[in-house]
């Protein structure tokens, strides 16, 4: 059974989303705060993370921060409020999965917890090639999903390892957002929706220039983003 951690302070909310969460099939566990959040979290016991941004002692940015600073890849779905943009890029910088404003229904959430699960657990062996994918600096290994920067490990959430990949596939070919969303996050794109923009700055950052100085992923205005074969 997929186990969920729900860290959120409003105790009727979670009791609302803890049983529709176990009538879908999933194990849950409730906390009310970001302390007891980050200590279950690193537990290891559980599948994946929904975090609520505004929380007392500590909020759900900090929580997430502590997260990723023990190199945890648990993937996180931060629940933000209803048109706050900044919570939601800070938690994608900060490698949140993805995001889902509240107020939420809980169909949708457990739809987003299953396009999360759905990219971040292995795929079907027979599904990819083998072998890696290998372009310019860059190393790609599906099947272990792990990668290499000019030799050097990639500290990759799953999230941002699903678009890279997504990209690597159609090197040289512009891939639009609408194709990154479905195939990298499992959903389609909604409107407005900047997380694809915020973890592809994520990914460059990480990946730095390629020996013509310059960033593998370039941007097509108004479509989408192109990996650069060379």
């Amino acid at each position: 059974m997929t186990q969920v951690l729900l860290v959120d302070d409003d105790v009727e909310l979670g009791e609302m989303l803890t049983e529709y969460l176990e009538r879908e099939d999933f194990g849950v566990a409730a906390v009310p705060d970001g302390e007891a959040g980050v200590r279950r979290a690193l537990s290891g016991e559980y599948d994946i993370v929904v975090l609520d941004v505004m929380m007392p002692r500590m909020n759900g940015i900090e929580a997430l921060r502590r997260i990723r600073a023990q190199d945890s890849r648990i993937p996180v779905l931060m629940l933000t409020a209803k048109g706050d943009d900044v919570d939601r890029i800070v938690g994608l910088e900060l490698g949140a999965d993805d995001y889902v404003p509240k107020p939420c229904t809980p169909r949708e959430l457990v739809a987003r917890i299953r396009a999360i699960l759905r990219r971040t657990w292995s795929r079907e062996p027979t599904s990819l090639p083998s072998g890696p994918l290998i372009v310019g600096l860059l190393t790609l290994w599906p099947e272990k999903r792990s990668a290499e920067w000019n030799g050097e490990p990639l500290d990759l959430t799953s999230t941002e390892f699903n678009l890279l990949e997504v990209l690597v596939r159609n090197a040289g070919r512009v891939v639009s957002k609408q194709e990154l969303s479905e195939q990298g996050l499992g959903r389609p794109l909604a409107r407005y929706d900047r997380g694809i923009d915020v973890h592809l700055s994520s990914i460059r950052h990480k990946l730095g220039l390629d020996s013509a100085r310059r960033s593998p992923i370039q941007t097509v205005r108004g479509i989408g983003y192109q990996y650069i074969r060379k």
